[in-house]
């Protein structure tokens, strides 16, 4: 696949009918899930509407290989479970070059920068990949993202002022370095909040330091980037389909600490997150119950089955944080999840109409995850009784720690 080919099936208009015809296929998708509802549905239409907007925004419009910069996600856009109090700033660049990554510190505790490799050709606009559907995935899935290296603010020289200055390149630099392998092919800078309106965030400015100026862009760059757009959409409507219909469906209200899922999302390893189904009927509260370790930061959230935070997350529910939660006397958190507030303490989340999906607990910077205990009651039995309720109900042990 090279350059020139790709730059000819643009030209030709194949690139923009396979993107379009990949999208379709993406769409389709939604076939293979069993049951589900008008909201649901609602939910995976608009979803890959912000699959498509995040793939244009980082491969088509922020992809200029002379001229590489750090964006944010767009707006309402959560993939994979993201946490709303952390903001992703992506850049798109190659292996190949050296940059300079600078900035400032501000006053936000704590942040984290990864780069990833992925499984893609160099020039994938070079060929047809609609046909090909999920199996094309296996030679190219931009979502299955595997990242080199990372460098948390922990390990940063700063300078008194907060200012801070990174190489990255293929070989190795004196000061702050993040090596860069051959198929790197961007970077990722997790700013993690604790109470974002007190806070001053982090500034950030990447450049490439071969000195090569601003080029006017060219048909095989948008070419690659239709490519990478479209077929990141298939790859995440997949990735939700294997996770959901595969894997978490058939062990619902139960999580599982696993490293190997969450870094071949282009995790790092700072951190433990927990994923695991919920289902509720909506006349049952599910209550959960752990004690937080010492961590940075804790989140736990609740989400819908193609893996996106609740729409009331930007009234602030929907999740409980380390900085937002309360606490029972010995320490312990709990949780209840129910469609209206059972009025007993501890920290209601409202489903926002859903009645499954996924949930997340993740923490950073923490050596031992803890486990959670949790119930599935009568919602009235607990309004009626409060905790003692709990009593006559099973007790769920979950949390269990995989490779």
């Amino acid at each position: 696949m090279t350059r020139d080919e790709s730059a000819a099936r643009l030209r030709d208009g194949a690139s923009w009918q396979d993107f379009c015809d990949t999208l379709a296929a993406a769409g389709r998708t939604i076939d293979r899930f069993p049951d589900v509802s008008d909201l649901e549905h609602a939910e995976w239409y608009r979803f890959l509407t912000r699959l498509v907007r995040v793939g244009a925004e980082r491969f088509v419009e922020n992809a200029e290989p002379t001229r590489p910069r750090l964006r944010d996600t767009p707006w309402r856009t959560s993939i994979n479970v993201q946490s709303p109090d952390q903001d992703h700033l992506l850049a798109e660049f190659d292996g190949s070059h050296e940059y300079r990554l600078t900035g400032n510190r501000g006053t936000t505790p704590y942040f984290v920068l990864g780069v990833w490799s992925a499984n893609q050709p160099r020039h994938p606009g070079a060929a047809p990949w609609a046909a090909r559907g999920p199996d094309g995935l296996r030679e190219f899935d931009p979502a299955l993202l595997r990242t080199t290296a990372h460098l948390s603010s922990d390990d940063i020289r700063f300078d008194t002022d907060g200012s801070f200055s990174i190489t990255l390149s293929p070989r190795a630099h004196d000061g702050d370095w993040l090596p860069l392998v051959e198929d790197t092919v961007g970077m990722l800078i997790r700013i993690v909040h604790h109470r974002r309106s007190e806070e001053i965030p982090p500034t950030f400015r990447l450049e490439r330091l071969d000195d090569t100026r601003p080029l006017p862009v060219s048909a095989a760059q948008v070419g690659d980037g239709l490519a990478v757009t479209a077929q990141s959409v298939l790859a995440y409507a997949e990735l939700v389909r294997s996770w959901w219909v595969d894997n978490f469906s058939h062990r619902p209200d139960e999580l599982r600490y696993s490293r190997q899922t969450y870094l071949s999302n282009g995790g790092v390893a700072d951190r433990h997150f927990a994923f695991g189904a919920w289902h509720k009927p909506g006349d049952a509260a599910l209550v959960l119950e752990f004690t937080p370790p010492e961590c940075e930061h804790w989140i736990f959230q609740l989400c819908n089955i193609w893996q996106e935070n609740l729409d009331n997350y930007e009234d602030g529910q929907g999740y409980v944080t380390k900085f937002t939660a309360r606490h029972e006397a010995d320490g312990s958190v709990r949780i209840v999840v129910a469609d209206r507030d059972p009025g007993i303490g501890g920290n209601w989340v409202d489903p926002y109409g859903h009645d499954r999906g996924l949930m997340g607990l993740r923490l950073i910077k923490t050596v031992e995850p803890p486990p959670v205990r949790l119930w599935l009651v009568p919602l009235e039995h607990l309004e009626r009784d409060g905790w003692p309720a709990l009593d006559r109900v099973p007790v769920v042990l979950t949390g269990d720690i995989t490779p």
